[in-house]
């Protein structure tokens, strides 16, 4: 969901495993045979090992019997961690990944186990540094549908905030539309096509949903308009509640930004 911080996990480590853990309210486990270099990034967590906090993000080296705890922080929805050591789950249709969606690839559960290959090649690395989260509008460019919402609304769209709801997942993200943008826009029906990661498509009943990594193939609501690539990893560590807002930029300036 946040790839940006999955690559700098790997950053802090000089080099890992191509395999890493998405978390979001935490996670918790013991290390059975070390010693295994770990680094952790993403939105604010606390991290501790036998108890003893560790600053975020982290590069660690562990031992036999360590236990490691994390728990959720000041900000954002998702953490991850890197591994000085391959994991050796089987892959399945290539990958490692799973997709809770279709029921692809391993998702963990408490008492699982996890093997390790040998060392990755490592390099030497930076220390970890945080990095605080971009507070600015989420940009966007027009969708294909853009000119089949009135201008009113397209104008309200970039000048009222919304707010993330609750309802979210690695499909989706619904967004509440306190200011009414969308009320009464007429129901639009289309013939499905397909989709992109930032989608934003507005259902029948007027809700905004900004489509995240593992959306469907392909939609039938008229999206108006896509989140940038280099604000999608920011935007997807948004926690329920926070205020949003959308300022369109052009295709040649949302190729030069970098996350």
């Amino acid at each position: 969901m946040d790839r940006v911080a999955f690559e700098r996990a790997g950053l802090w480590l000089g080099g890992a495993g191509s395999t890493g853990i998405e978390f979001t309210s935490g996670v918790g486990f013991v290390v059975e045979e070390g010693p295994l270099a770990m680094a952790a990034d993403g939105g604010a967590y606390a991290l501790t090992v036998n108890g003893k906090a560790v600053a975020w993000p982290a590069r660690v080296v562990l031992k036999a019997g360590d236990e490691v705890s994390i728990r959720p922080g000041s900000w954002g929805n998702w953490g991850y961690l890197r591994f000085g050591r391959e994991v050796l789950d089987k892959p399945v249709l290539g990958s490692r990944s799973a997709n809770s969606i279709a029921g692809l690839g391993r998702m963990l559960v408490a008492g699982e186990r996890l093997d390790f290959g040998e060392e990755a090649a490592r390099q030497l690395a930076p220390h970890p540094r945080a990095v605080q989260p971009n507070e600015g509008p989420i940009r966007v460019i027009w969708g294909l549908h853009a000119d089949t919402f009135d201008s009113s609304v397209r104008q309200r769209f970039v000048e009222e905030p919304f707010h993330v709801s609750a309802r979210m997942d690695r499909m989706g993200t619904r967004l509440d539309d306190r200011g009414g943008v969308f009320r009464g826009q007429r129901v639009l029906s289309l013939v499905s096509d397909a989709i992109v990661p930032g989608d934003i498509q507005i259902l029948g009943d007027g809700t905004p949903i900004v489509l995240m990594r593992d959306h469907q193939p392909t939609g039938g609501y008229p999206r108006i308009a896509t989140l940038v690539s280099a604000d999608i990893d920011r935007f997807a560590q948004l926690r329920p509640g926070t205020a949003v807002r959308f300022e369109p930029v052009t295709l040649a300036h949302a190729r030069g930004l970098k996350p």
